[in-house]
């Protein structure tokens, strides 16, 4: 039996106990948005680590949202592991939807975005043989763009020879390049008016922001893999008055950075079609592109170790939602992504894991963080 195979059996026989760990996560909710149940959620995350790893981690509380950081070694940080315990589920799904598990299948708001990863990482790291120089940060705002986070991920990142994602996988891919992301707020000021008496002495910031609208999805190209996305929107304040302000939320991704410019300085250059309105564009949180350079070395471990571990071949894609690994990435740190539990419907009603890609995700993430930085 190879050190592989005896690693893999180690951490087979650990699946009843992150079956409960993954249990214990999901039955504390933690949305995004929600700094006290975020709170409770990133004390039960560092019991567990803590239990897991034999180490207490850093908090470090950032405009009220809790992040968590492990160190281990003396040395420079030689990989860094990376995953978050916020979701997208507000509170009180729980009630409705609770944890529960149907043969392999365990479903639960968060199980694949990412608690399930999470379970994956610390059980990972407890079999690991060599933890000096392995870095964690798990956060608690990748959910809208880790605003709060995204220095603390780069400057412990910043230097190391790789960074693990733990984000979820459909069918077991891994991630290996992600489109870079930048939102914008379109507003439009107008002027109000009675709509009834005296509509013509007003500027209707609705009308304003549909013109708008049609120039901003003009700046879509396919062919280049560039989306230009309109989302949520809002005009006016009641029905028999004319809006005096409106706005758009857009969504720009793209595999390319000088996409992300040129949509940029579009944006930028709207001008109001409509004598009197004003526009204002602000700019929100944004990511850089995670190109495949940043993955293709430690991808082709990955490849080599899990025909090892499993006699399957690692399936790479490129993806167009983010996540903290356009951060690594964006600083130049080989960057894969893709290595926590294996399921679907991510933020979606029904979000599920197979609880039996557990063990043998455990013993890649492990066998990756060993190696990474030493005989690769």
């Amino acid at each position: 039996m190879t050190a592989l195979d005896t690693l893999r059996a180690e951490l087979s026989a650990t699946a009843p106990r992150m079956r409960d760990d993954l249990a214990e996560l999901i039955e504390v909710e933690s949305p995004s948005s929600d700094p006290e149940a975020l709170a409770r959620s990133a004390d039960v995350v560092a019991a567990l680590g803590a239990r897991l790893l034999g180490a207490q981690p850093e908090r470090i509380v950032v405009a009220d949202r809790p992040h968590l950081r492990w160190r281990f070694g003396g040395g420079p940080t030689r990989v860094v592991l990376i995953g978050h315990h916020d979701t997208v589920w507000p509170r009180g799904t729980l009630a409705r939807w609770p944890f529960s598990v149907d043969g392999d299948r365990a479903t639960g708001p968060g199980v694949v975005d990412m608690k399930g990863g999470l379970v994956i990482l610390f059980h990972a790291l407890a079999a690991c043989q060599d933890l000096d120089g392995v870095a964690v940060v798990v956060n608690a705002d990748e959910e809208i763009g880790s605003p709060t986070s995204t220095e603390l991920i780069q400057e412990t990142a910043r230097g190391a020879s790789g960074a693990l994602v733990l984000e979820g996988s459909s069918q077991g891919r891994l991630k290996v390049a992600r489109k870079g992301i930048a939102h914008y707020s379109v507003r439009v000021t107008g002027r109000a008016a009675h709509a009834g008496n005296a509509p013509h002495l007003g500027i209707n910031a609705g009308v304003e922001l549909s013109h708008q609208i049609l120039r901003i999805v003009e700046l879509n190209d396919p062919e280049r893999g560039t989306t230009v996305t309109p989302t949520d929107s809002v005009a006016g304040t009641t029905s028999n008055t004319v809006p005096a302000a409106a706005r758009v939320s857009v969504d720009v991704r793209s595999f390319d950075p000088d996409e992300l410019v040129r949509v940029d300085a579009a944006l930028r250059g709207l001008a109001p079609v409509l004598p009197g309105a004003k526009l204002d564009i602000e700019r929100g949180p944004a990511r850089p592109a995670m190109p495949e350079t940043a993955a293709s070395e430690l991808f082709a471990l990955a490849q080599r170790l899990t025909s090892s571990l499993t006699g399957q071949s690692a399936i790479g894609e490129a993806v167009g939602g983010g996540s903290d690994g356009n951060l690594t990435a964006g600083i130049g740190v080989r960057t894969l992504d893709g290595l926590g539990a294996i399921g679907g419907n991510a933020h979606a009603e029904g979000e599920w894991i197979a609880l039996s890609s557990l063990p043998d995700r455990a013993a890649l993430v492990s066998t990756l963080a060993a190696t990474i930085g030493r005989a690769e």
